[in-house]
């Protein structure tokens, strides 16, 4: 069963939350900032409007009064008042009159914003000759009503507003989000046993689509993963299950029938299958150090040297090798790992070989070049990265004792992953095959 330690995160909590939320505060921050400066803007732009009204009113009134006289201010329909020079009021207009009676209104050289008979009013007024004054209040109240309406009008969209962008907010990303709660649920109901499972890939060619085909591209390399390791453990348990029941066939022969075996004989069997149980062991546990990148030591070493010594070795094995293509060669590296991989690629070759080995060692700019060959029947194309798998034998029929565990190559190829080399193989000029060992230069 998946493990369900996992619980969905709901409410504002959810990157769906907190996304709308996020969206409708700073939508919000940004309305209420729009609507009190556009109110101020109004405000202003009305208050402006009034004034200007006031004066060309003021302005129309001052020419009256210099023709028709006091008649003009009595018929006007607005609170107009003429103060002389002594503050009293000369003359008044009916509206004035039941207002303010004999009050006069207040001169400024500014415009002023007052409570008039219980009314907000704006009152302005005009020098005339003879040390009178015009003064002139015009009603607010159609401002007044026209700035509420707008107050209404924007309490009421503000927060329209806010509802739609949040629900909008809240509909968008879960839809945008639906993908990756199926992906969720999907790779929540992959287990071990369900590695070959992989998530759906949405058609919309964006970064969704792009994090399930990665998680399929991750999915695609545990299985493959845990299929190797499978097989390396069922392989693994079939190598050391053969030394052990040679072991035990013998022992249990001699036991049962000590006359058919001497000491002698049984002591060489065990002997070589322990040899051979101990090397798969030790190959086995140098391959668990390489796979968990155990640090190695990184010191100079020499390939010609390393080279060489094999030559001699399988020289006096009395095979024939070729060892005028060496050159010298220093990288860094662990020099016992090194000496291991070329000893195994000689191995191979003296294995396969059908009587000659050839060893080289090339230095160039940055790389230095170790080839080994041999004459043998060499490898197919087809199975040229099989072969560096563990436990992996081409030829079927040989014995285990003539093919060697399997293991020596897949050893091979991770001591030149350590030392950040690469290890392929390909033909040989005798039609056998070539491994070419490429590793950086030193210093």
């Amino acid at each position: 069963m998946a493990s369900r330690s996992w619980r969905p995160v709901r409410g504002w909590r959810s990157v769906r939350g907190r996304t709308t939320l996020g969206a409708t505060v700073v939508v919000a921050v940004a309305l209420l900032i729009g609507a009190f400066s556009f109110y101020g803007v109004l405000s202003a732009s009305i208050h402006d409007s009034t004034e200007r009204a006031a004066e060309q009113r003021l302005d129309e009134l001052a020419g009256r009064l210099d023709g028709s006289g006091a008649d003009a201010i009595d018929a006007a329909d607005e609170i107009v008042q003429l103060i002389g020079p002594d503050g009293s009021v000369r003359a008044a207009s009916e509206d004035a009159r039941e207002a303010l009676g004999s009050n006069a209104l207040p001169v400024s050289d500014d415009a002023q914003t007052l409570i008039v008979d219980e009314e907000w009013m704006l009152v302005i007024s005009d020098d005339l000759d003879g040390d009178r004054t015009l003064v002139l209040a015009i009603s607010m109240e159609d401002d007044a009503e026209t700035l509420a309406t707008v107050s209404a009008l924007l309490f009421i969209a503000v927060p329209l507003l806010l509802l739609l962008v949040a629900v909008t907010t809240w509909l968008v990303v879960g839809r945008a989000l639906r993908p990756v709660e199926r992906i969720r649920e999907h790779v929540d109901d992959i287990t071990a046993e369900r590695l070959h499972q992989r998530v759906p890939v949405p058609e919309t060619a964006d970064e969704i689509a792009a994090l399930a085909t990665t998680m399929n591209g991750m999915l695609d390399r545990l299985d493959a993963a845990a299929t190797a390791q499978r097989r390396f453990v069922s392989d693994a348990s079939h190598e050391l299950r053969s030394p052990l029941a040679t072991i035990r066939q013998h022992a249990e022969l001699a036991q049962a029938h000590p006359d058919v075996t001497s000491i002698g004989e049984l002591s060489e069997v065990v002997s070589e299958e322990g040899l051979r149980l101990q090397g798969i062991v030790e190959s086995l546990l140098l391959l668990a150090r390489l796979d968990e990148g155990a640090s190695t030591h990184d010191e100079a070493a020499d390939l010609d040297d390393i080279a060489l010594g094999e030559v001699r070795r399988l020289r006096a094995a009395g095979l024939e090798v070729d060892g005028s293509g060496i050159r010298a060669a220093r990288v860094h590296g662990d020099p016992r790992l090194l000496g291991q991989l070329v000893r195994n690629l000689a191995d191979n070759a003296a294995r396969h070989s059908r009587g000659r080995v050839s060893i080289g060692v090339t230095p160039s700019d940055r790389y230095a070049f170790v080839t080994v060959e041999d004459d043998g029947s060499g490898v197919p194309a087809e199975e040229r990265e099989r072969i560096f798998e563990r436990f992996v034998r081409l030829d079927e029929a040989r014995s285990r004792d003539a093919g060697g565990s399997g293991l020596g190559l897949a050893i091979a190829r991770s001591i030149a992953a350590s030392a950040r080399g690469t290890l392929v193989v390909d033909d040989s000029r005798w039609g056998g095959a070539r491994f070419v060992l490429t590793l950086p230069l030193g210093d």
